[in-house]
């Protein structure tokens, strides 16, 4: 039986929502055999944002050479090379969807000699290509300074990396080949070198990180020049990856929006079901107007 500090609490609500936009975000993506990662990291908001008509792509194939015990995207040695169509066909189902921001993910692809980041970048150009105006977020994963700056000649308006959790948690959350001081890293690249793109990361919370940890852990990101975070509660994907130490409650989640806007964040989305990808228009809408981010959906 689960204690009170890992039983699910009220405030962790996900509303199931499965009709209209929803049904036509889901046959678009089978349409053009196309991932999200909002299926394969069962992400709580798949309703709320495919209902909103908006979703994360998912590139270079559902299998993560990684395996990050917190993470339920599918592992493997290796997947088939990355399919040379696939940025024209996130770009065909952008326009057919009508999007406005666009978020571009992907699996890490450690058997790829740059990790991807070409791929990634053709895929921006081939959404900007043919939806003119659009705003393009891409969500990478551990890149070297020179995949960095392929993906932001590009130009992204955000470049995002997770650092996912505290220092000190993440010889047991992340993938042993993962790095705190390696995504730091990358995220110092990308703010050095994208002077006109936003840089992001994305922290979870309840696996047993301390309150010290994680306000040392905002100011390791602020020290890099990152200028949006988002905060969120870790939420177990199955039985097989690691459990919940603590629901933190949202009280917490708001003093650490507010903490993060006193260290100098310019955008702070801090709250239960928060993702990387959640709200993400808004998010930076709300950024470059000078305004607070809208409420964490139900």
């Amino acid at each position: 039986m689960a204690s009170e500090a890992t039983r699910k609490p009220a405030w962790i609500r996900v509303a199931r929502t499965e009709g209209g936009a929803f049904g036509r975000v889901r046959r678009a993506l089978r349409a053009h055999g196309l991932g999200t990662v909002c299926e394969e990291a069962r992400c709580p908001n798949r309703g709320a944002c495919w209902g909103a008509g908006t979703a994360t792509f998912l590139l270079m194939g559902r299998q993560c050479t990684r395996r990050c015990p917190f993470c339920s995207v599918r592992p493997g040695r290796a997947s088939p090379p990355p399919e040379i169509d696939e940025p024209e066909r996130v770009a065909r189902a952008a326009v057919e969807l009508g999007l406005r921001h666009v978020v571009l993910t992907s699996v890490t692809r450690d058997d790829l000699e740059d990790g991807g980041a070409r791929h990634i970048a053709a895929t921006i150009a081939a959404v900007r290509a043919a939806c003119p105006g659009v705003r393009v977020e891409a969500l990478v994963p551990d890149l070297g300074r020179a995949e960095v700056e392929r993906v932001l000649e590009a130009g992204p308006d955000v470049f995002a990396h997770n650092l996912e959790v505290v220092r000190e948690l993440t010889p047991r959350v992340r993938d042993p080949r993962c790095s705190y001081d390696r995504s730091l890293e990358v995220l110092a690249s990308a703010r050095e070198l994208g002077r006109s793109t936003k840089t992001k990361s994305s922290l979870l919370l309840g696996l047993g990180e301390t309150d010290a940890e994680v306000e040392r852990t905002l100011s390791d990101l602020r020290g890099v020049g990152v200028e949006m975070l988002c905060i969120g509660q870790y939420l177990q994907p199955t039985s097989r990856h690691l459990p919940v130490v603590r629901y933190v409650r949202p009280e917490r989640f708001s003093e650490l929006e507010a903490l993060g806007l006193s260290l100098g964040f310019e955008a702070v989305a801090s709250g239960p079901l928060v993702r990387t990808s959640y709200l993400a228009a808004e998010l930076l809408a709300g950024l470059e107007q000078g305004q607070r981010p809208p409420a964490e959906g139900p």
